[in-house]
């Protein structure tokens, strides 16, 4: 009998499920969005009894179009949106308010307090990160601080937190667990230790009882819960979302990197067993654990806006009526027409980590048209990649040869040679474009002998497409100082 493995694939705007073979082929998939909620400016949630009906529907939908029973699955792996913060009744297991979602911004008062003394890297020395309102330690705080009975409950050990993949191995399982990747992006865990420590934790106020234990991103985490559509298939892999693509692009050696282009835009580079402290805005982070392997470390650049400007576009403005239409519209026009768009919905992440920043369009002028707005759409994300890209060559000393790409926007054929142009370096999409969850299922089936190791996982990868720059480089050099300057435009809009 041909036994499957089953990826969850819960991101920020959709949640998917894929089923892969032992070549790393999707054999079905089904996918469902959830709302985003905005209660207020600078705030953004989910709610997560909605995030797991969803993960249900998708369950059953690949599976039924797979034609897959329970006893032909050999495990599942889970991959997720990272930072959103999710608090539950441990008894009940319902939610105790809606999810705080990474891209809000309302701790930004909390981030403020605790950089006051010692600055944004007070705690980088521990977890690899800045302080900024983009960790679930801060969001976790706010709830803490601004939900009446919240942490007394918390103290009582009554109500668990957990980043989203420990939201749906709780309903998976009955396994309050996360990862190293997830607990990484937290500003509780010291990535050396590879657990919570007491001095982040006693300078958030967050409650050690209210903790999820942290494993192995590839290892077992627990048994389904009988009655599911799974069986008794086991949950053997769990990563965050962008670690995970990282695996499916098979980066698995010191110096690989990949960037995914999706709601944000993300590169991360391997560096080993060790962790590599970033002087240029980076994060350092993990990249993931196999079972009671070392640990792999990665240095990461985040860009919070890339794919959501698009949906912006289409939702907000109704520029656009699918996101597939920003290519069309963009390609009515030969340049941006003198036009940038920073879109520092959020602030701006790496590598300038401001709060203070806001979005804006930089360079209206009488002849600018919808076409040249959505081309400065596009362009946004591939400057914001470039930036990141040069703070990573800093860091690591590392002079990419090109660039491994994923997401929803590799699609996109004025994107992707754009960025190839601007980066002056090819840039590659891998024939199996769900490396997200491609990564998760790697890491569920290694768990289970399904896959027998590294070497094999590269096998199964292959490019599909690959962008050579092309132009010159005195025009690329007017381009992106033109962005920098739109860049420090943005910046100390809210005090």
């Amino acid at each position: 009998m041909s036994k499957n493995i089953v990826a969850i694939d819960q991101g920020t705007t959709s949640t998917r499920c894929i089923v892969f073979d032992r070549a790393g082929s999707v054999v079905a998939s089904d996918q469902k969005e959830h709302r985003q909620i905005y209660p207020q400016a600078g705030w953004v949630e989910h709610d997560p009894e909605e995030i797991w009906t969803s993960v249900q529907s998708v369950i059953a939908g690949a599976l039924r179009q797979a034609s897959l029973g329970p006893s032909e699955i050999a495990a599942v792996g889970i991959a997720n949106q990272r930072e959103t913060t999710v608090v539950w009744e441990r008894r009940s297991g319902k939610p105790v308010q809606n999810a705080i979602v990474w891209q809000d911004t309302r701790t930004n008062a909390i981030c403020g307090a605790l950089a006051s003394t010692m600055g944004i890297d007070r705690f980088r020395p521990m977890t690899g990160l800045p302080i900024a309102t983009y960790f679930s330690g801060p969001k976790l705080k706010w709830m803490l601080d601004n939900t009446r009975g919240l942490r007394a409950r918390a103290e009582r050990g009554e109500v668990l937190f957990g980043t989203v993949d420990s939201w749906i191995i709780w309903n998976l399982t009955g396994e309050h667990r996360t990862d190293v990747t997830n607990a990484s992006r937290t500003l509780l865990m010291n990535i050396h230790t590879l657990d919570w420590d007491e001095e982040l934790l006693d300078a958030l106020g967050i409650p050690r009882r209210m903790l999820p234990r942290i494993g192995p991103s590839s290892g077992l985490v627990g048994r389904v819960r009988p009655g599911s559509l799974l069986g008794e298939a086991v949950v053997a892999g769990a990563m965050g979302d962008q670690q995970a693509a990282l695996f499916g692009q098979t980066c698995f050696a010191p110096g690989e990197a990949k960037n995914t282009y999706g709601t944000g835009c993300f590169m991360l580079l391997n560096t080993g067993d060790r962790p590599v402290a970033s002087r240029f805005g980076l994060l350092t982070t993990l990249a993931y654990k196999l079972g009671n392997e070392r640990p792999v470390y990665a240095l990461e650049g985040s860009v919070a806006v890339a794919g959501a400007l698009v949906q912006w576009l289409r939702d907000n403005l109704g520029i656009i009526s699918h996101s597939a239409e920003v290519e069309t519209l963009a390609k009515t026009v030969d340049d941006n027409g003198g036009i940038y768009f920073v879109p520092a919905f959020s602030g701006l992440f790496a590598p300038h980590w401001r709060p203070d920043a806001r979005g804006a369009i930089l360079g209206m002028t009488r002849y600018v048209n919808k076409g040249h707005i959505a081309r400065a759409v596009l362009e946004a994300t591939a400057f914001q990649t470039l930036e990141v890209l040069e703070a990573m060559e800093k860091d690591s000393g590392v002079k990419l040869t090109a660039l491994k790409v994923d997401g929803g926007m590799v699609f996109n054929e004025l994107l992707m040679q754009f960025q190839a142009d601007l980066l002056n370096t090819p840039v590659i999409r891998p024939a199996t474009a769900e490396t997200t969850a491609l990564g998760a299922a790697y890491a569920a089936g290694l768990a289970v002998g399904y896959w027998q190791d590294l070497d094999e996982l590269r096998r199964n990868w292959k490019a599909q497409k690959t962008w050579l720059p092309r132009g010159n480089a005195a025009q690329r050099d007017e381009l992106y100082a033109a962005w920098k300057k739109a860049v420090q435009r943005t910046l100390e809009w809210v005090a």
